[in-house]
């Protein structure tokens, strides 16, 4: 049976707590507990527990609006004339997006994130990564063996300076990301590429369950 719609002062009482929490996680991190949140937004603490009575829906809708704004992205960044310009964009502005949010930074190299939704987002923004690259590499402006999980490996590279400079020096993941493409432009990459499940495994993905037949098989 399909779930019936919130009534309108519900679902506002819904947006605002929503509203609340990630203005609070943006600033202070996802330990932001559900008192300070019924506080900020003006609620008793059971209207927070009603709406979200796991935690966890708060940290999935954080991380489902992230990856709806980073294939936005990669969609603008596939219009770009000069191949080279429209990929440093694209990593650029996904790091922007997580410059002024220490829980979205805390959640994408924390653990937190959904798996289920890793997966749907990989599944989503890997197709355009890899459009983004193929042009680049027509255009002479990358060697050909560069691959997506480079640029994610490239993401939590510089993320990882801007978690550690947040509060030295805030700009210089900028530094950091300028170092690591000029680095992906002239890379001599080892011959041995990444596993394809590479991407699901940095951001600890269950591997799937192996097949019961196949794993009582005798190797060939």
């Amino acid at each position: 049976m399909a779930e019936r719609p919130l009534r309108r002062d519900a679902e506002r009482n819904r947006r605002l707590l929503l509203e609340t929490a990630h203005a609070l996680m943006a600033r202070d991190g996802l330990e932001v507990t559900y008192e300070e949140i019924a506080t900020a937004a003006g609620t008793g603490m059971g209207t927070v527990y009603r709406r979200f009575p796991d935690r966890q829906e708060l940290v999935d809708i954080l991380f489902a609006e992230h990856i709806d704004a980073v294939v936005e992205l990669a969609r603008q960044a596939c219009q770009y004339d000069d191949p080279w310009a429209g990929l440093t964009w694209f990593m650029e502005q996904q790091l922007e997006l997580e410059a002024g949010n220490r829980g979205l930074g805390q959640l994408l190299r924390g653990g937190h994130q959904s798996s289920e939704l890793v997966i749907r987002g990989r599944a989503r923004i890997t197709p355009l990564a890899a459009d983004l690259l193929k042009r680049a590499i027509r255009a002479g402006q990358l060697p050909a063996a560069v691959l997506p999980a480079d640029l994610v490996t490239i993401h939590l590279m510089v993320g990882a300076v801007m978690d550690a400079a947040r509060h030295v020096d805030p700009d210089l993941w900028r530094r950091a990301l300028t170092v690591a493409l000029a680095g992906l432009q002239h890379a001599e990459l080892p011959a041995r590429q990444p596993d394809d499940n590479l991407i699901d495994r940095l951001f600890a993905v269950p591997a799937a369950p192996r097949d019961k037949k196949a794993a009582h098989e005798p190797a060939e």
